[in-house]
């Protein structure tokens, strides 16, 4: 795939040279040959060559992106389903000292102020 470019490259290089070393020639002709002739062109060849790959990585790049959202989407706890049930009169749930383990938000957000005894 890249034996087409490399070869142009070499010969605008060999025309440089040929520009720089003439009896009329300068290094800034010679400069001018290179990069108008060989470097831009080429460079313009190449990255419309990696067109389809760079879309090819968007796209898949988009495609894993949903899908990890889709997959968190699933993953998130629901409200109303994982919320504990108020009727419970467990004397275990009432006065439990184990930390709560769930990851919802503990219903009351301000502590009660209590006076000393």
């Amino acid at each position: 795939m890249y034996l087409i470019p490399i070869a142009w490259i070499y010969v605008t290089l060999m025309m440089a040279v040929a520009e720089a070393t003439n009896t009329d020639g300068t290094l800034l002709g010679a400069l001018m040959t290179f990069v108008l002739y060989g470097l831009l062109p080429v460079g313009l060849v190449l990255y419309f060559m990696a067109t389809p790959a760079r879309r090819r990585a968007r796209e898949a790049a988009e495609a894993r992106e949903a899908k990890l959202s889709a997959t968190a989407a699933a993953t998130e706890p629901q409200a109303d389903a994982a919320a504990p049930s108020e009727t419970s009169t467990s004397p275990a749930s009432d006065a439990s000292d184990a930390p709560d383990a769930s990851s919802l938000a503990t219903t009351d957000a301000v502590a009660p102020v209590r006076k000393e005894p």
